[in-house]
């Protein structure tokens, strides 16, 4: 049987947006001779630059950074493709002697790889998604939207036939069923912080950073997108970029697209929070000095290792 010492060693930053995760990591990594994987359903996207808080190549001191620019705009990923794609990234970085840690605030990510999820048939029938999306091409959302009333009801009801990448993935979940996830022992040993701090100080903390993404030109940069992609991307979707969208469409004046870029934003971070309450071993970094919070870190890492 496998024990601990037999385990490749993996270290996770998880926290809420603004927590000040990555600045962490990246003193962290170069302590512990570490690489950083970045656990982010937005930033593994090209073009998403200033609405994802993206990290920059001056911020990152040297230390290499995967998962970051790795799908182009129109690109699905989903939460296997990250498990798939870090646990090739783990092994390669263990492979070279080097500490891997993961790092960002999507922890529906990071609990489907330290709960080591079976997807079961992950196939995702690229033709017939392939013919899909076609049909949705040449005759409509609504036409391919009533074909899936007709072959699965139920699915149909609660959808939003105008999305048409999750009517593509309805359509495939009819025709061949949705994949089982069943839960297994973990492969890695692993130490797992939260980054926290006082909630009103993040979210003014939130709320400065959103006003310093509108100076920097996330409006022009979701405009770019928007003009080359549409709306109907997955990324798209994310807070930030979808309230833009709307002010770009009109439905909503300028102070009504920050104003609900803040309140998304500070009601995202209190679900990360309480996600990560769910989690099991997780030690949780107060992060209000930044010298103590990395200083705890240390000690922590020094005993697991």
């Amino acid at each position: 049987m496998e024990t601990k010492k037999d385990k490749p060693k993996v270290l996770f930053i998880l926290g809420a947006t603004g927590a000040g995760k990555s600045d962490l990591a990246v003193n962290l990594a170069l302590k512990y001779n570490g690489e950083i994987i970045s656990v982010d359903s937005v930033q593994v996207y090209r073009h998403f630059n200033i609405g994802s808080a993206k990290i920059r190549p001056e911020e990152m001191k040297g230390v290499i950074h995967y998962g970051i620019d790795i799908k182009d705009p129109n690109e699905e990923f989903s939460v296997y493709d990250f498990v798939e794609y870090t646990k090739i990234k783990i092994d390669e970085i263990v492979k070279r002697a080097k500490l891997p840690i993961i790092v960002g605030g999507t922890a529906l990510y990071v609990k489907a790889l330290i709960e080591g999820y079976n997807f079961g048939n992950t196939d995702k029938h690229e033709d017939y998604r392939k013919q899909v999306e076609n049909d949705i091409k040449e005759f409509g959302n609504e036409f391919v939207y009533n074909k899936l009333k007709q072959i699965n009801p139920k699915l149909a009801s609660n959808l939003d036939y105008k999305n048409s990448v999750r009517l593509i993935r309805a359509m495939e979940i009819a025709e061949f069923g949705e994949a089982q996830t069943k839960t297994q022992e973990c492969e890695y040993d692993f130490k797992l912080f939260a980054i926290i701090m006082d909630r009103q100080k993040l979210y003014t903390k939130i709320n400065n950073r959103v006003d310093k993404m509108l100076a920097e030109g996330l409006i022009k940069e979701v405009e770019a997108l928007y003009k080359k992609y549409g709306s109907q991307l997955q990324p798209m979707r994310a807070i930030g970029y979808k309230e833009v969208v709307a002010y770009l469409d009109n439905q909503i004046d300028k102070d009504k697209m920050i104003e609900l870029i803040k309140q998304h934003t500070r009601n995202y971070a209190k679900r990360q929070l309480t996600f990560l309450r769910g989690l099991n071993n997780v030690v949780y970094i107060y992060n209000e000095d930044k010298n103590k919070a990395f200083d705890d870190m240390c000690k922590e890492i020094d005993k697991w290792l």
